[in-house]
């Protein structure tokens, strides 16, 4: 199982505080830039000292981290996204790069119970649903996301959502809105 998890604003108290009701015992920070001006408790430096002393693993992987560009002239083979950084991050799910990194967390994941982690809040305003999209369609893996107030809520992947003949998934169903 996969736990997926917002910092938000959250300080270092309220975080581990999370994490520990929820029996997560490693962080998989999936950020490309891990930093925040507003909240330095989050930032990859500081995680990397006060998570273990917490108990709870960390380590950095940018690798699956959002903020992803199409290249120029690339053709769009996820339509069903209409944020064009969803769509990018969407065809970054199909990458080696991302394959790697997806594989080794899927590997901890059978070790651990990790938290795959990201800034923002609200699971499904984040890069975090289309990793738990390809964790639940490709891998048969189940994922919950973790909320601020302690409730953790099962993935349901998207619904333009399908996986190909060639394993990989691909958001194109147009005819479903969102």
């Amino acid at each position: 199982m996969l736990i997926s998890v917002g910092h938000g604003r959250l300080d270092r108290e309220a975080l581990a505080a999370l994490l520990h009701a929820a029996a997560v015992d490693a962080v998989v920070d999936i950020r490309r830039y891990p930093g925040s001006r507003r909240n330095p408790d989050v930032s990859s430096e500081a995680l990397t000292q006060w998570l273990p002393q917490a108990g709870i693993g960390y380590r950095l992987e940018p690798r699956l981290g959002g903020r992803r560009r199409l290249p120029r002239g690339t053709p769009c083979e996820d339509p069903w996204w209409r944020v064009e950084q969803f769509a990018a991050y969407a065809a970054h799910t199909r990458t080696a790069e991302f394959a790697a990194a997806f594989t080794e967390l899927l590997d901890q994941a059978t070790r651990q119970r990790p938290a795959m982690m990201c800034s923002e809040s609200v699971w499904w305003r984040c890069h975090r649903r289309l990793v738990a999209d390809v964790a639940v369609l490709q891998a048969g893996v189940q994922v919950e996301h973790l909320m601020h107030d302690g409730r953790q809520v099962p993935h349901l992947p998207a619904d333009g959502a399908r996986v190909r003949p060639d394993g990989q998934v691909v958001w194109d169903d147009i005819r479903v809105t969102h």
